[in-house]
């Protein structure tokens, strides 16, 4: 509590000395100190002036439960189970694997202002500075089995983009089978857990990581081409507003998805593709592959035209790169 006490007075961007800070929160002075070294190790700019104190450069929106509620709409709330929000954890998504696997975790949501151990798909780490960009996990039932689950992180990925028009972010394109662009750079990321029947029940962990306002230094460590929303909108965008609108969308897509599956979803898909008609290189495991992505198929898997022959690839260890 007593950091998110200090946070909250920061939040404004202003110089706050280290006696002001410490008499409203009620610790010492050295111990403010300590808290603003764990919070700048933590990835958190800080600047630190003899006689003015300290303040965070440009301000700071914290994650309010209370604000993403007030924007979600009635039948999303209607489904919401219990929200976690933390500070700093290790991983959305591994809390939320762990918490599933002790029992029903359905419509459970977990936040936090900052991961020290994210991880992206092949085991990729997930860079997650403090209180910058948007890192959660969604855990979602489904009655029909592992196998009724194909196309899952398309659907996500398409509700993402339907987000982003709602606050008027225009352009994101879709890469396959769990990533969004713009301009060819990434701006977020899906990593989808699965535990429980091959037929029968199971729990889904849907984690999501959104590039919202990624300082310069710490996305050097990002070993491919990206990008931020607040480089996209040129302006900052709401992490609450977004997580809300998120939410709208993905809900009541996984209803949707719970009836229908992926099909009829193809076109809206195909129409964001970032690779439609580009020659691409798929690795399958140790192969390599080569031809022109067609899109994908009514079960959400990747179509490569080969010579004469298209053959449908399915999610797994399979990555995709333009060809150079």
């Amino acid at each position: 509590m007593t950091v998110r006490s200090l946070l909250s007075i920061l939040a404004d961007g202003k110089f706050h000395s280290g006696r002001e800070l410490g008499d409203e929160i009620g610790i010492s002075r050295s111990a403010i100190w300590k808290h603003m070294r764990r919070l700048e190790d933590g990835g958190l700019e800080i600047y630190s002036v003899k006689g003015r104190g300290y303040r965070v450069p440009g301000g700071l929106e914290l994650l309010d439960l209370s604000k993403v509620k007030a924007e979600l709409l009635p039948e999303v709330l209607a489904v919401m189970g219990q929200v976690d929000l933390q500070l700093t954890i290790p991983s959305t998504n591994a809390l939320a694997m762990s918490e599933s696997q002790k029992g029903d975790c359905h419509g459970r949501l977990f936040v936090a202002e900052q991961q020290t151990a994210g991880r992206g798909r092949r085991g990729r780490e997930w860079v997650s500075p403090f209180a910058r960009n948007l890192y959660f996990s969604l855990v979602w039932r489904f009655e029909q089995g592992v196998a009724a689950l194909e196309g899952l992180s398309l659907l996500v990925g398409l509700a993402m983009v339907r987000a982003m028009k709602k606050i008027d972010i225009e352009g994101v394109q879709l890469k396959w089978p769990n990533d969004l662009l713009y301009q060819n750079k990434k701006l977020a990321g899906i990593l989808l857990e699965v535990h429980g029947e091959a037929s029968g029940q199971c729990q889904v962990v849907i984690g999501v990581g959104v590039n919202a306002e990624m300082p310069r230094e710490v996305g050097e460590a990002i070993d491919q081409p990206w990008t931020d929303l607040k480089t996209v909108a040129g302006k900052p965008v709401s992490r609450n507003l977004l997580l809300a609108e998120i939410l709208n969308e993905l809900v009541v897509c996984l209803g949707e998805f719970e009836k229908n599956g992926f099909s009829g979803l193809v076109s809206e898909w195909q129409s964001h593709n970032a690779m439609q008609d580009q020659q691409i290189v798929l690795q399958v495991g140790n192969e390599l592959v080569e031809g022109v992505c067609k899109g994908v198929d009514a079960s959400g898997a990747l179509l490569l035209k080969s010579g004469a022959d298209v053959r449908a690839y399915h999610g797994g260890e399979i990555s995709i790169q333009r060809s150079i």
